[in-house]
């Protein structure tokens, strides 16, 4: 199979779609990596606001729609994904899309990380009723499960192997928690994970373990020096809350860890395949690069880079430059003091050609019309010649400042497209080895289907930038 990764190839290698040059990054074929069916698990990570949800659903769909069987997690708790999918609400719990896949036997399914009952789910799994229920009655487990800081990574990585273990679906698309840096991902779960199973844990679940009067004692003698310490700065109720949590945890702690290095090998293992999203901005592409770095540094498989938002343009052979001097020339025709020729200077602007080639191919216009490509006729571009009553000044004058604001708006366009290349050729150069995706801008947002299935497609067949010179 095409899709497989062969052996002793890397995962960029696995999913290029196309040869690489100097400064060229290889292309990501997306359906390879969907159809394949190895891949069984793709995880959408990079920084905030770069698209990361909408890449995640719209590759849900494609994949399902490609006939496999598909689960998405979010962490976006924005109704707006749910409503773009027909679902009412998502929770914690998988939900199917309906009207996705349903021809050719795919399904796709979604659900939103309820961080709070996905540990309660853990507790409940791991603990006897009645110690169950001390855990989740604490309030320093309420505290610690609503918010504690790597907790939601934690969790979204707990309930990814929740749905792995479960087998129901052949292939789970991650979307990774908005945090301040991609890399909180990675690090987030293992620093929970070795703190609910570190020695200031046990330290405090010491007294209740040895219990009655020796308890008493060994508090009295080493801990109590500690823990009155800790009681200043957190508070006596803290400190009681925090005890009887650590005394009701005991025979989890352990697990906490454990479960977080499992995880940690599950994204290591060859089904899995990491997509790493941004934007072609400085910052985004700089958050990328690190996590690419970081991902390499870990052994984890890198299928390659989804660049979002990408803006193009019909017309990218007018440079900026050119069309700005062809507005300034505009909005000088008429001009007493200019006593060169606007019409010839016009065109020596935008085609950087020579006068003498322009009278050669010359269009059948009456002075000071325009071009009409489809029948090169003066009239349907000079409203004088159709209308006696306007006056041929002010009607040149009105369509040659609508064509010098449009060459502006077109220099503009010219400028974000060269900034955005630029940006991505740096990284390029750091990392010439990583497939790249670039997806074109969409008009507006994307608040149903059929916009998830317009991202899938142009994920499918990402822009297509030629190299520009300089």
């Amino acid at each position: 199979m095409s899709g497989a990764r062969r052996k002793g190839a890397t995962d960029n290698e696995s999913y290029a779609g196309g040869g690489m040059g100097m400064d060229v990054a290889p292309g990501l074929d997306i359906d390879v990596l969907l159809d394949d069916p190895q891949t069984r698990i793709v995880v959408c990570c990079g920084s905030g606001g770069v698209g990361k949800t909408t890449t995640a659903a719209a590759l849900g769909v494609r994949a399902a729609e490609r006939g496999r069987k598909v689960v998405v997690l979010t962490i976006d708790p924005a109704r707006r994904l749910a409503q773009s999918m027909g679902i009412d609400a998502l929770d914690n719990i998988p939900r199917r899309v309906e009207g996705v896949g349903d021809g050719n036997g795919g399904e796709l399914h979604a659900m939103m990380l309820d961080m709070k009952r996905t540990f309660d789910e853990f507790v409940e799994a791991h603990a006897d009723p009645e110690r169950a229920r001390a855990i989740l009655a604490n309030p320093f487990y309420q505290s610690l499960s609503a918010g504690f800081a790597g907790t939601q990574e934690y969790m979204a990585m707990e309930k990814l192997g929740q749905l792995r273990a479960r087998d129901e679906w052949d292939l789970i698309i991650v979307d990774t928690p908005p945090s301040r840096s991609a890399l909180d991902f990675l690090d987030a779960p293992k620093r929970l994970g070795s703190f609910l199973d570190g020695k200031f844990i046990k330290v405090l679940m010491a007294p209740a373990k040895v219990g009655g009067k020796a308890g008493m004692k060994f508090l009295n003698v080493g801990v109590s020096m500690m823990t009155g310490t800790v009681s200043k700065v957190l508070g006596g109720q803290l400190m009681r809350d925090v005890q009887t949590f650590a005394a009701a945890m005991d025979t989890m702690f352990g697990g906490f860890r454990t479960r977080a290095e499992a995880t940690y090998r599950l994204l290591q293992a060859p089904g899995t395949a990491f997509l790493v999203v941004a934007a072609p901005e400085r910052d985004a592409l700089r958050e990328a690069a690190y996590f690419v770095e970081r991902l390499a540094a870990d052994q984890m498989p890198l299928a390659g880079l989804v660049l979002n938002r990408v803006h193009g343009s019909g017309a990218e052979q007018l440079s900026a430059e050119r069309a700005l001097a062809a507005a300034e020339i505009l909005s000088l025709t008429g001009d007493p003091a200019d006593p060169a020729d606007p019409d010839d200077a016009l065109a020596n602007a935008v085609e950087g050609s020579d006068p003498a080639k322009n009278d050669a191919g010359a269009e059948n216009l009456a002075d000071g019309g325009f071009v009409d490509p489809p029948s090169g006729n003066a009239q349907a571009r000079n409203p004088s010649a159709a209308d006696p009553d306007v006056s041929p000044t002010s009607a040149d004058t009105s369509a040659e400042r609508l064509a010098a604001g449009l060459l502006r708006l077109h220099a503009e366009r010219m400028q974000v497209l060269g900034r955005e290349q630029r940006t991505h050729d740096r990284f390029t150069a750091l990392h010439p080895e990583v497939p790249v995706a670039q997806v074109a801008a969409l008009p507006g947002d994307v608040h149903d289907l059929a916009g998830l299935r317009a991202i899938g497609d142009r994920l499918a067949v990402p822009l297509e930038r030629t190299k520009r010179a300089g």
